[in-house]
């Protein structure tokens, strides 16, 4: 028996900001998560599985263009074409989609309760899914305490969305559940959804977050997909869980160590060094983060602008490559002042100070003149976050460097 589990597949989620980037591959990646679920369906008709749970963010949040809707009908029905079941519960980013509840799903797609746990019993394919989707997004009750003990003489999966101990620090904390509220239930595998990376948490019971099948930003990089399981002999026990590739398009952040360099040309020969190295199967949006010491450090940061246009001119000369961002994170070489005093010198413990003082520091940030006047397309996910002490830290030691830079220039 084998089955496909995935989750958070997202589809036409939208693709904020991208149209201030030069250049982006905005079509490829708008439909970066169709593609993904094509993809979902070719492997489950290939290999071919007895079944599909989907464990929840079919879509994402309450989108107004019903195609997107048919879209996954028209998906669901190629399975049932193939008689493959598939089992899928509600997340919190469905659970805010009024269209989502006036569609019609084919017959082989089983969408669980949003009430209570409901079981689906297969007999013919041999398993038992548990599970309750959620009834509204911002759930935060343990629904998985109130899911029912195992079918004996089946195959027991959980199906269930949640954070589960509060899970990744980047996911809100929906439908939180325990170790012990899991293993307590003596399923056989829990197919989990809501965190975007791929985790095997436990293997006895298999408790897997899958991670999403297609990355959305530059914050959710590498390899997406979905896991394949496969339960053999007449124990019914887990043999494999195997993830596989989904996605279209993949996210990567690439560092390019430019210790040394002397000229811009020899960071962009470093860069495209790396450019080279990426396969050709698929689009891949790329963030690249310049580290080390080189005496070209302000004129790294002086000329950032034209240096992130030349990068992404050596990136486009290959069709399967586009540059997101560049990040600078270099530092000056220099010879260190002698004994402690100095302007560097205390610049540098001045900052060493606001870092160890997070509260201090973004207090000092939230009463500079400059915030009134910053444009606020640089504002949001990747930008201006004034009570997050690590992004706090970090814009104070890229300072540090800048002007650490520039004194070592005139001096």
């Amino acid at each position: 028996m084998q089955i496909l589990h995935a989750a958070d597949l997202h589809i036409d989620s939208p693709l904020r900001g991208l149209s201030r980037y030069e250049g982006a591959p905005v079509e490829d990646l708008r439909l970066a998560t169709r593609g993904a679920l094509k993809n979902l369906v070719s492997l489950a008709l290939e290999l071919p599985v007895d079944a599909v749970l989907l464990a929840g963010d079919v879509y994402d949040g309450d989108w107004r263009d019903f195609q997107t809707g048919l879209f996954f009908v028209s998906q669901m029905s190629e399975l049932l074409r193939a008689d493959i079941p598939v089992y899928m519960v509600s997340g919190n980013h469905d659970a805010q989609n009024r269209t989502m509840r006036s569609l019609q799903m084919p017959d082989n797609v089983h969408v669980l309760a949003t009430d209570k746990p409901e079981t689906e019993r297969n007999e013919e394919v041999g398993i038992s899914v548990h599970g309750q989707g959620f009834s509204r997004w911002d759930l935060t009750d343990n629904l998985a305490a109130a899911y029912p003990q195992r079918d004996e003489g089946l195959f027991n999966i959980g199906l269930l969305h949640t954070a589960l101990d509060g899970g990744n620090p980047e996911h809100k904390r929906y439908a939180p559940c325990t170790l012990a509220d899991l293993e307590s239930k003596g399923y056989d595998y829990w197919a989990l959804g809501h965190i975007h990376a791929r985790k095997v948490v436990r293997n006895d019971p298999w408790i897997v977050y899958p991670g999403n099948i297609q990355g959305r930003h530059a914050r959710e990089t590498g390899r997406k997909g979905c896991s394949v399981v496969t339960v053999g002999g007449n124990d019914l026990q887990v043999r494999s869980v195997e993830h596989h590739d989904l996605d279209t398009a993949r996210w990567e952040n690439i560092v390019v160590d430019v210790s040394g360099v002397e000229d811009t040309d020899q960071v962009l020969s470093r860069a495209q060094e790396q450019f080279q190295n990426f396969p050709t199967d698929r689009l891949h949006a790329v963030r690249v983060t310049l580290t080390g010491r080189t005496s070209i450090n302000s004129t790294l940061w002086g000329k950032r602008d034209q240096l992130l246009h030349e990068l992404r001119a050596a990136a486009g000369h290959y069709t399967h490559l586009w540059m997101e961002k560049l990040k600078i994170r270099t530092s000056t070489e220099y010879v260190a002042e002698s004994g402690s005093g100095g302007v560097i010198a205390d610049l540098r413990r001045t900052i060493t100070g606001l870092g160890a003082d997070p509260d201090r520091l973004s207090a000092m940030l939230k009463e500079s003149p400059l915030l009134g006047v910053i444009p606020p397309e640089i504002k949001g996910r990747d930008g201006i976050d004034l009570d997050d002490p690590a992004w706090a830290k970090r814009v104070s030691e890229e300072a540090f460097q800048l002007v650490e830079s520039l004194l070592q220039e005139i001096r």
